[in-house]
This record gives C-alpha cells, structure tokens and sequence, in this order.
C-alpha cells in the first residue's frame, strides 16, 4: 500500500524568497527614512547655550564711544603776522582773561603806525590853519561891513538933509540928486557886503567841517592801526587753560596761523562717534548712558554734524545731571544711546545664532528637553544684549542661542546629557 508524501510548508526556495522581499521592504523603507526623514544630530547640553524667552522692558540703544572735551575751546590765531619775540606763559598754563601769552614782532606794522600818527598830526595841524584863516577873513569882513555901514548911515543922513532942504527951495535938483544916488548906492553895497559875508562865512563852516571829518577818518584809522599793533601781543580771550600753544621764540607766524587754543573748563561736553548707518535716526535730544566709578550718568544729545568721514559721523553730548568728579580732558567713555522709548516686548537673549540664521529662525527645545528643532521667528529691534521677538516664540520657551556653524543643515539636535 503506497504511502502518501506530504509535502513540506517552509521550503528553502519559499524562505529565501520571503527573506528577498523582506529586505527589498526595508532598504526601500530606510531609503525612503534617509531622504525624507528629518537629520539629526546628536549634541552635549555642556556643549551649547540655552536661553529662555522672556517678557520685560526693551529699548534699543547702539554702543558709541565718546570723547570728553571742554565744554567751549576757543583757538587763537595770529590777527597779524610777526616774529615771536616773548613768551609769557608756557603750554598747560591756567589763563585769566587778558593775561598776556606772547608778543609779536612786525617793523612793518610799527612803522605803519607811525606814518599814520605823522599824517594825523599834518591833518591836526591843517585844520587849525584853516580855522585860523576863516577866522581872520571873518574878521575882515566884519570890518569892511562896520565901514559899509558907516557909509550907508552918513548918505542916509545926508539924503533926509538934502531932500529937506531941496523941499525948501535951499538946494538945487543937482545935490539932491546926487546925495540921493550915494543913498542907494550904499543900499546896495551894505547888500552885496552882507552877502559875501554870509557866504564866506557858509564856505569857512564847510571848510571847517571836511576837515574835522578828515581829521575824524584818520583818528579812526590810527585807532584801527594802534589796535593792529596791540595785537601783536596776544592775549587770553577768557579764562581757561591754554594747550596745544605752538610757537617758539624767534619763529615766524603768519597771519591767521594757528598759535593754540584755550579750553574753558567750567564744564565738559562728550563728543562721540556714530556710524552712518544710524544717521537717520540721530537728532537733538536723544538720550545717552554710561557707568563711571559704579555710578551711572545721562547724557543728551545737543548738536549733530552731519558730515560723514570714514563711514562715521559725531555728535556733541551734554550732561544732563551732575558731572562726575575726576573726569579729565580727552577721557574716553563707553556710552549706551537710546534709539527709542523704553517699551515692553518679548526678549530673545543675543547670540552666535545669528550669524547662521541671519535671525529668520532657531533651534527650539522641546517640552521635555530632549530635542530642539527648527523654529521660524521673526525679529524686530536689537540692542547690546537683546533682540525684539515679534512672532515664532512666546515667553517662557527654551531656545538655542550658542553658535551652529557646525550643524550643516540639520533639522533637529537631539540634546544629550554627559
């Protein structure tokens, strides 16, 4: 009786062939993971800087460095050219207004001012010749006149006589006749007398006057010259301290050089350099800050010189409170000035991030803090320490603030304790 063979389920044909399929499965399916999964890397906490978002009082401020300087200097320059001839003081030196600083030398100037003193006194010395002279032509003229006079009243007695006697029949026609015509002759000359008198006296004021304006011009011009002169010695306009004093005895200085300059150090001022990018934003009355000796001083803006140089341009700073004792000339001081308002807004803690972000988005730490993946953000305003969170993150969220340079393209850090 034949025996019926059964056959066996798993042969070896059917298991490799199950086994085929199973591994085509799983390198499609790990393919399919490596080019469409999200990449990972793993990466030590100790490794890395982990900030929390937070809510506070932002207002964004640039760091500027300014230079303290005296409230007002006042350079001096030669008013007039000349050979230093004496120093009075030395460079340092504290000045009182007027005190003297050096003395000039210029045989030109001086030799000036003593033609212009000549030709005042040659002024001087005419216009009394011809005050003298109208005086004594006045002096004739009123005795031509007493003598015209004199004349009229005797042909005016003479004539009244004549005509008397000529109404008495005493006289004939003739001697009235002529003591008449004598009458108003003598009219007449006393008329034409007084007239030149009048006009000789009208041409010996004019005279009289151009001279004294004359005489008036040249004083004012050998005042204008002894001033020249003066200036020679040049002295402290206010007081204050002289520095920067360039001049040596025997040197020559031309006229308008600079000689030095006079810091008046009643208060100081802080002039502080800005980069053009800002320029738009900087105006009269912005607020500054900085820290001297643990303590903080405000400062305000007061002049902007628009000028760009170098990519740069400079304000001058006033203090707005107390200024800090010990502060010295030419100090330099690292200040905080406010772009804004003080406001309140979502803080993210400043970074290495941001140099691979460009801050468009970060790494964020998951709940459990054990991954951090890519998060889009949008960022707003920055100063020093923060930057404005407008949107992506929220108060209380963990981020990566350290640097990626070393993250290549990665989605997700997956954050490992050592």
């Amino acid at each position: 009786m034949d025996r019926q063979i059964q056959k066996k389920k798993w042969s070896r044909k059917r298991i490799l062939t199950i086994v085929g399929v199973v591994a085509t499965v799983a390198l499609i399916t790990l393919s399919f993971l490596m080019t469409s999964g999200k990449s990972r890397l793993n990466v030590d906490t100790e490794r890395i800087t982990v900030s929390e978002i937070s809510k506070g009082s932002f207002q964004e401020f640039i760091p500027v460095n300014g230079v303290v300087l005296p409230i007002t200097t006042i350079y001096l320059d030669a008013v007039e050219g000349g050979r230093v001839e004496e120093k009075f003081v030395e460079d340092g030196a504290m000045m009182v207004k007027g005190q003297p600083i050096l003395r000039l030398a210029n045989t030109d100037l001086e030799l000036s001012l003593s033609n212009q003193e000549t030709a005042v006194f040659n002024v001087l010395t005419q216009m009394q010749d011809t005050r003298n002279n109208a005086d004594q032509n006045t002096i004739r003229q009123l005795n031509q006149m007493a003598d015209v006079e004199n004349a009229l009243v005797e042909a005016e007695r003479i004539y009244k006589l004549n005509k008397h006697l000529y109404e008495e029949k005493a006289i004939g026609s003739q001697e009235f006749k002529a003591s008449e015509n004598n009458y108003t002759y003598q009219q007449r000359r006393k008329k034409l007398t007084q007239e030149t008198l009048d006009k000789d006296a009208t041409g010996s004021k004019m005279q009289i006057r151009q001279a004294r304006e004359s005489y008036s011009r040249m004083q004012n011009a050998l005042a204008l010259m002894r001033r020249k002169v003066g200036d020679l010695i040049v002295r402290a306009p206010v007081d204050g301290q002289l520095t920067s004093l360039d001049a040596e005895i025997g040197q020559s200085k031309n006229k308008g050089e600079r000689l030095g300059q006079l810091d008046v150090t009643s208060g100081f001022k802080i002039r502080a350099d800005i980069d053009e990018h800002y320029i738009s934003r900087i105006f009269t009355g912005l607020m500054g800050e900085f820290t001297l000796g643990a303590k903080s001083y405000k400062l305000k803006i007061t002049k902007v010189y628009t000028q760009v140089t170098a990519g740069r341009f400079q304000v001058d700073m006033a203090f707005t409170d107390a200024v800090p004792s010990g502060i010295r000339r030419g100090q330099t001081l690292q200040i905080r000035l406010a772009l804004g308002d003080e406001t309140q807004a979502v803080l993210l803690a400043k970074g290495g991030f941001f140099q691979q972000t460009g801050g468009n988005w970060i790494f964020k730490v998951s709940d459990n803090g054990q991954i951090a993946y890519k998060t889009d953000i949008q960022l707003g305003r920055q100063n020093p320490d923060y930057y404005e969170v407008l949107s992506g993150l929220k108060p209380g969220d963990k981020v990566v603030t350290s640097s990626y340079e070393n993250y290549g393209n990665m989605q997700e850090l997956v954050l490992k304790k050592p």
